[in-house]
C-alpha cells in the first residue's frame, strides 16, 4: 500500500492531502504569504501529523499551483485545470462544470466523466474577476473574509459597481463608505460584479449539469447563492471546496505511475 501525497500551492494559500489507495487520509492549509518554502514546509507538516506519518513514509508526490517549483523533494507536476477536475470528479462524480473561482483567475472548466479536462475557459489577468477582489474588499470595509458571504444575504439594496477593473474597484468601495452605504450592500454589489463576469465566461462556454464550484470563493454563500440564481442553475460545493487541487494532483500522480 502507497502513501501519496498531493500538493496545490497557490499564491494566497498552499493545500495538501495524504491519500492511500484513492483513499483520502488527512489535508492540511497553510497561508502562502510569499514564501512558498515556508508555506509548503507548514501544510505538509500538517497533512503528515493529521495521517501520523513521516515524509520518509511518502512514496510519491503530485503538484500544481504557482509555488509547485519550491517543493524540496522529488515530485511530479501537473496543471492546475486537470488537477482541479480530476479531484473535483473524485469528490462529485456527477460533476460535468466545474467553476473555480480562485485567488488570481476564475476558470470554467467542463468535465468528462472520467473526471479529465474536456473544454476550459480561464478568466483575464485581473483581480476583479477572482476571488482577490474580495480579499481587498473585505480589507476596506475591515471585515473578516469568512464572513463576507452572511453579510451579503442581509443586503436591502446591493451598490452597483461601475469599474470592472480592481484597482477601481476599491476606490469605488472606499467611495461608497464614505457615502454611508452599509457593509452588506457594498458586498452584495461586489457580488453582482463578480458574477457578472462569470456569468458571461458560463455563457460562452455553455453549463452542463451538475455545476460546482470550487476554490475560495466557493465559501462564501452569498456569492455563491447570486451566482445560482444569475445562471439559474443549483450549484454544488464540495465539503472542503480549497483541496480539490491537491487531490487531484495526488490521484493523476498515482494513475501515471500506476
Amino acid at each position: 500500500m502507497s502513501f501519496i501525497i498531493g500538493l496545490d500551492i497557490g499564491s494566497a494559500l498552499s493545500k495538501a492531502v495524504i491519500m492511500q489507495d484513492k483513499t483520502l487520509l488527512s489535508s492540511g492549509i497553510s497561508p502562502s504569504e510569499g514564501n512558498f518554502l515556508s508555506a509548503i514546509n507548514s501544510v505538509l507538516q500538517k497533512a503528515l501529523g493529521k495521517a501520523k506519518l513521516a515524509i520518509s513514509d511518502i512514496d510519491l508526490i503530485g503538484a500544481c499551483g504557482l509555488g509547485a517549483s519550491f517543493i524540496p523533494h522529488s515530485f511530479r507536476k501537473t496543471s492546475d485545470i486537470s488537477c482541479q477536475s480530476r479531484g473535483t470528479s473524485y469528490l462529485l462524480p456527477t460533476v460535468r462544470t466545474l467553476i473555480e473561482i480562485g485567488n488570481q483567475s476564475s476558470r470554467i472548466i467542463q468535465v468528462t466523466e472520467q473526471g479529465k479536462v474536456a473544454d476550459s475557459l480561464v478568466s483575464d489577468k485581473c483581480a476583479a474577476g477572482s476571488g482577490r477582489i474580495l480579499q481587498i474588499v473585505a480589507k476596506v470595509l475591515k471585515v473578516d473574509l469568512k464572513d463576507m458571504g452572511q453579510l451579503s444575504l442581509k443586503s436591502t439594496q446591493p451598490v452597483k459597481f461601475t469599474t470592472g477593473c480592481a484597482v477601481f474597484l476599491e476606490t469605488e468601495a472606499i467611495s461608497r463608505v464614505a457615502e454611508g452605504a452599509s457593509r452588506e450592500n457594498i458586498i452584495a454589489g461586489l457580488h453582482q460584479a463578480l458574477t457578472a463576469r462569470i456569468a458571461a465566461m458560463a455563457h460562452r462556454m455553455g453549463l452542463k449539469e451538475d455545476c460546482v464550484i470550487t476554490g475560495g470563493g466557493a465559501k462564501d454563500r452569498g456569492l455563491v447563492k447570486m451566482m445560482g440564481e444569475k445562471m439559474g442553475k443549483t450549484l454544488l460545493v464540495p465539503d472542503n471546496p480549497l483541496i480539490t487541487g491537491a487531490i487531484g494532483a495526488a490521484l493523476i500522480v498515482t494513475e501515471k505511475k500506476g
